[in-house]
């Protein structure tokens, strides 16, 4: 028997998502109040029972709830007898709580380098030359082995180019020292602003998201985007990071039986908002291509028009709340969103959708076939869990108990190319031939067989200390692909790698 996740009723009916269909991705809209938090923790929960790992982003406060078992209050009773639902437990769903500001959850962070330049550019807000020079920096760091995992290592990159500005033009292109120095500036801001925080090792793991609990239940991995509107771009560019190592890493597998992931994408218009149009191209390639990773992805957002129109195509389940028309455009908005649905003879959709009270919504899911169902007026399931925020006691006690809190508490200052370049200050650097000899010999090249070039002379301790500098830096980047010519994915993160 498939699996579904129950939405809701509509006429006395059953109204559920099929398992089948879980990575066809879907919408959740609705004005603010009309109820799309609690149909969000509705539909995680029921992937999370089905054993389908959860990845959303709280921007409210509101989804830490999910750790924590509901309780029966008048109106919730009120709303099950409406469902005729008699049995409904309430019951806490296994949560992991993530934080970037390390403050209220296990610290989440990435590497400059696994960023990348394109979605590094949108967090610095750089134009268009400043980002060509940004992507000249990544190119030379890759090429020379040079790994940048924190802001500290960008910012000896930028320095360390600049006094090698003319040679580096000549090779890689134009490189100006006002841009340089602009980026220099903005990078201090975005330290300035947390940065320093989120950019870093230990890296998260992919398989730390995609987790089971001891029943078989997915993990539910909450993130605390409460501060989303004070910095959305590196709340939305680390979004499209995780896609993004999405996409590029896990295997193709077709349509399978339920998702691997589920990834519910909050305040979704900020993904959007000045996206320059390369960038939306990139987005909407991965949208379409990453559900045959068997990842399902949920916009959540207030009105469907937030959203391109090649997004909106690619969504087969529609979760619209209440819409309110008091303008010519949101008049247009809201016939656009009724539009959207298949039509159901029974009503008519437009009236529909300002008539709907909080926790109603008109739904429409795709069937065994893959074909979108006539939509419906469904009154939505109340979910199992607490419906609003933890205490704060309550989010530190949950912290306490993570499994994964040991890995990530700390951060790691490895050697990369912060300290590297300040170790080549004083000794020249190795020739060219004398890093693809290295690169051959650690990747198993007998080395006895390549010519050996003419060298400047140095003394025996210099030699020896670029030798080993460089050893370590090629052979730590070897196993992630720096030094062998870094291949970046769509959008821009680092491509092939597993962990």
């Amino acid at each position: 028997m498939t699996d579904k996740i129950a939405i809701g009723r509509a006429d006395g009916r059953d109204i559920s998502l099929l398992a089948s269909m879980g990575n066809r991705h879907g919408l959740i809209a609705g004005a603010t109040g009309t109820g799309k938090t609690v149909t969000l923790q509705t539909i995680a929960e029921g992937f999370s029972r089905i054993g389908v790992p959860v990845f959303a982003a709280d921007v409210k406060g509101d989804l830490a709830g999910l750790a924590a078992s509901g309780s029966s209050t008048e109106k919730l009773q009120e709303r099950l007898q409406k469902l005729q639902l008699a049995d409904h437990p309430f019951e806490a769903a296994t949560v992991e709580m993530w934080d970037f500001h390390a403050a209220s959850g296990i610290p989440l962070r990435t590497s400059v380098t696994e960023m990348g330049p394109l979605l590094l550019s949108r967090i610095l807000f750089c134009t268009e030359p400043q980002a060509s020079v940004l992507e000249i920096v990544f190119r030379i760091a890759d090429d020379k082995g040079l790994a940048l995992l924190d802001l500290k290592d960008l910012g000896a990159m930028l320095g360390w180019i600049a006094d090698h500005r003319d040679e580096l033009t000549r090779e890689y292109g134009a490189i100006t020292a006002q841009v340089l120095n602009v980026i220099r500036r903005k990078l201090a801001t975005l330290s300035d602003a947390g940065g320093d925080q989120f950019f870093g090792e230990p890296s998260l793991a992919l398989a730390d998201l995609m987790r089971l609990d001891a029943c078989g239940r997915g993990m539910i991995n909450v993130l605390d985007a409460s501060r989303v509107l004070q910095d959305p771009r590196i709340y939305t560019s680390f979004l499209l990071w995780l896609l993004s190592e999405l996409f590029e890493q896990l295997d193709e597998v077709g349509d399978l039986d339920k998702p691997r992931l589920v990834f519910f994408f909050d305040e979704a218009h900020l993904l959007f908002e000045d996206a320059p149009k390369g960038l939306e191209e990139r987005i909407q390639r991965v949208v379409r291509l990453i559900r045959s990773k068997g990842v399902s992805i949920f916009f959540v957002t207030q009105n469907p028009a937030d959203l391109p129109e090649k997004v909106l195509s690619q969504l087969g389940h529609r979760i619209q709340h209440g819409l309110r028309a008091y303008t010519p455009k949101e008049r247009k908005a809201l016939r656009a969103a009724a539009r959207g649905f298949r039509e159901n003879p029974a009503f008519d959709a437009e009236q529909v959708l300002q008539e709907l009270s909080t926790g109603e919504a008109l739904v429409s899911v795709l069937d065994e076939n893959g074909a979108p169902g006539i939509v419906e007026r469904v009154l939505v399931a109340p979910p199992r869990s607490r419906i609003g925020p933890l205490l704060a006691e309550e989010r530190a006690a949950l912290l306490v108990r993570s499994t994964l809190r040991a890995k990530y508490e700390h951060p790691v200052d490895r050697e990369s190319a912060y300290e590297m370049l300040r170790g080549r200050a004083d000794v020249a650097e190795p020739t060219r031939e004398e890093e693809q000899s290295l690169l051959h010999f650690l990747q198993g090249t007998d080395r006895s067989s390549r010519p050996v070039a003419s060298e400047p002379v140095r003394s025996g301790k210099q030699r020896d200390d670029v030798r080993d500098a460089f050893l370590k830096s090629a052979a730590r980047s070897i196993g992630s692909s720096v030094g062998r010519g870094i291949v970046r994915g769509v959008l821009g993160s680092i491509f092939g790698r597993r962990r």
